[in-house]
This record gives C-alpha cells, sequence and structure tokens, in this order.
C-alpha cells in the first residue's frame, strides 16, 4: 500500500508548514540511527515524508497521486510490489523437471518490467549517513543569535587525497572488473526467463576508473573517521528544542555525496526572564510606598540597563509594557518586555506606619 505521509509524521492533511516542521524535528531526533535507541528505518520514513510535505509542489503532487505515482502516471505499480501484492518473500525458486529457476526479488523483476528499465538499471547517487548532535546556548544567546564551532567525529574526506582515494601524483587506470563501464551486467534465470539487469561497479564505484596507487593515508577509501570543526550559524530567535540541519556536513561517502547534520539546540533557562511567544517575561517586586506613589526602577534587560516609570497607583500583578525589547521577529522588529508587578506588603510595621495607614483608612483609601 502506498505510504501515508501524513500519518508517518502524526499530523492531519490540513497541517501548515510550521506544525509538519515541528512533527518532523520531533521524530527526526527522536529515530535518529545515532541515538541508543534509534530506528533507522523509521528515520528514513520520516526524512522522506517532510521532504515531500515540505515542498508546495510535492506535496500538491503527492495529494494528488500518492507517493509513487506523484508524475501522474499509471497507478498499478506501488510501492512494495505490484498491484499492491508484496513479491519479496518469494524466493529460493522452483523446479519444473529439468529446469531451476530463481525467484529472486519478483519486487525487482517487475520494477525492471513497469520502469522500462529492464537490462540497463537505474543509476541512484550514493549517499553518507544523516547523524545528529545537541548544543547548549545561554537565553542571551538564543534571543540574539550566534556563531558556534564544534568539533564531530565522523566519516569525512580525507585531507591527504581530498576523497579522491589516489596518492599524490598518481594515474588512474581502467577498472578491470567492469572494464571502465561503471557498472555490472547481470543475468538472472527466473518464471518469466532470463532478466537481464545492471548494477553500480563495487571496485570502482560507477566511475569507470581506479587509482594506479592508493592514498596511504585512507587506503584508497577517500574517506576515513576523524575530528572535523563545523561552525554554525544560530539565529536570533531560535526556541528550546529546535534543530538545524546542515546539508552535506553528515558523513561522507566514497565517490558520493555526504548526509546532512542535523543540531538540537538546547537553551539554558535564565534566572529574570522567561519566554512566551516573541515577547520577553520578568517579575518586579514593589515597595508598597512606590505602587502608591510611582517612581523609576533601574532594569537590567539583555540589552542593558534601562529605567522603568512604575506609574501612581498600580496594582497587584499589573503589567507594563517596554516595547521593542523581546525577541527579534525581522531585520527591523522585536517583541515587548513585560514587566509584572508584584507588590510586596510588609510582614510587621512599626507604629509611626500604623497611624499613618490609620489615617489613610479614615480617607477610604
Amino acid at each position: 500500500m502506498n505510504k501515508d505521509y501524513y500519518n508517518i509524521l502524526g499530523v492531519n492533511k490540513n497541517a501548515p508548514k510550521e506544525e509538519i516542521k515541528k512533527a518532523f524535528y520531533k521524530l527526526a531526533h527522536k529515530y535518529h540511527p545515532d541515538k541508543k535507541e534509534g530506528n533507522e528505518a523509521k528515520f528514513k520514513q520520516v526524512n522522506e515524508a517532510y521532504q515531500t510535505l515540505s515542498d508546495d509542489d510535492k506535496r500538491a503532487k503527492y495529494d494528488q497521486f500518492g507517493p509513487t505515482n506523484m508524475d501522474g502516471g499509471h497507478a498499478g505499480h506501488q510501492q512494495g510490489g505490484f498491484g499492491g501484492f508484496d513479491f519479496s518473500n518469494f524466493s529460493g525458486g522452483f523446479q519444473d523437471g529439468s529446469a531451476n529457476f530463481d525467484f529472486g526479488n519478483l519486487n525487482d523483476i517487475f520494477s525492471d518490467f513497469f520502469t522500462g528499465g529492464m537490462g540497463e538499471g537505474r543509476k541512484e547517487a550514493r549517499r553518507g549517513r544523516d547523524i545528529s548532535t545537541e548544543v547548549q546556548i545561554s537565553f542571551s544567546d538564543s534571543i540574539f543569535g550566534i556563531n558556534r564551532k564544534i568539533l564531530i567525529t565522523k566519516t569525512s574526506n580525507c585531507l591527504t587525497c581530498n576523497g579522491s582515494g589516489a596518492r599524490a601524483g598518481s594515474k588512474v587506470e581502467t577498472c578491470k572488473h567492469c572494464n571502465g563501464q561503471g557498472k555490472i551486467r547481470e543475468s538472472k534465470r527466473t518464471i518469466f526467463g532470463n532478466v537481464a539487469s545492471t548494477k553500480i561497479c563495487d571496485t570502482c564505484l560507477g566511475t569507470g576508473e581506479v587509482p594506479k596507487e592508493l592514498c596511504e593515508k585512507c587506503k584508497g577509501k577517500g574517506v576515513l573517521r576523524r575530528e572535523e570543526e563545523i561552525s554554525i550559524t544560530i539565529p536570533a530567535g531560535i526556541r528550546d528544542g529546535e534543530m538545524i540541519r546542515m546539508t552535506g556536513h553528515g558523513e561522507a561517502i566514497s565517490k558520493g555525496t555526504a548526509g546532512d547534520l542535523y543540531i538540537k539546540i538546547n537553551v539554558a533557562p535564565h534566572a529574570l526572564f522567561k519566554r512566551e511567544g516573541n515577547d520577553l517575561v520578568m517579575n518586579l517586586n514593589l515597595k508598597l510606598s512606590d505602587a502608591l506613589l510611582g517612581t523609576e526602577y533601574p532594569i537590567q534587560t539583555l540589552d542593558g540597563e534601562i529605567k522603568v516609570t512604575i506609574p501612581e497607583g498600580v496594582t497587584i500583578n499589573e503589567i507594563l509594557r517596554v516595547r521593542g525589547k523581546g525577541v527579534p521577529v525581522s531585520k527591523n522588529k522585536r517583541g515587548d518586555l513585560l514587566i509584572k508587578l508584584n507588590i510586596k506588603l510588609p510582614s510587621k510595621i512599626s507604629r509611626t506606619s500604623r497611624a499613618l495607614i490609620e489615617e489613610l483608612k479614615k480617607e477610604g483609601i
């Protein structure tokens, strides 16, 4: 059956892009293969679903044709089998007296028939693994953004041969395994007769050439595991738990494209401020006399110290708004700073104070 990308991400068909993005970040972090309880198969499903639903054109085609027929073609050839049937378990062959036929994987055979590629095969780009890591930043850095450098140990291109796998100055020669074709042709006997197919040569990885002398550092692989420094640009206004995707900064693979790096951002809590949307919220304790008579208070904001005017007669939990001191929304726009006023009542009062309060009471205050 067709994959239900909406069900994979746990969103409904009318979900906005932001909801789809949040669902993807959450599931990608949960299922990433590098995690102890990760699941590579589910991670790939989640990534595939997000790549389709986050693109308006792909999403429209998916909604119309489904995941395997987004080009509007015939709906008979479905993923996982032909016409909704999965033939992947039909293996081992059978005998009809004189002939011994190998079923192989009938999904591959039907794929050859109905994609017009029988005997030629399709060349798929090699791609390295996606990886993930976490970075902790301060509350202030999450508001204004910051550039960070991190060290990650991963499979990367060999610096000695720049990923070629060849020794410096070494010439290349034609791959003897595939005779320079980059592909290997195979033929299988099946219930339909001999079915020919091609696959990428494992020796030259589709290039048709191999170095005469191998790189001493990576032994001709072109990649090796090493520590690499990566610069990360963390945007202003990022939230705790959000993930940054860095294309091509995942694990490298010989003669292919590197995977992606996913970075989860953990924001440390602040002693004074909390975030509510694009606004920052803080508490301010006032003396009773200041609440009654009004005054000015120095406030230490993330931008530096400012003075806030407390008007006369403010009430408990009243909120003062300082515009433009919150979270950046765009280049020239920011949220506000909300100051929640807490009036601190004295636990003990002197005789003089009591007499004054009695006078105020007589006046109805």
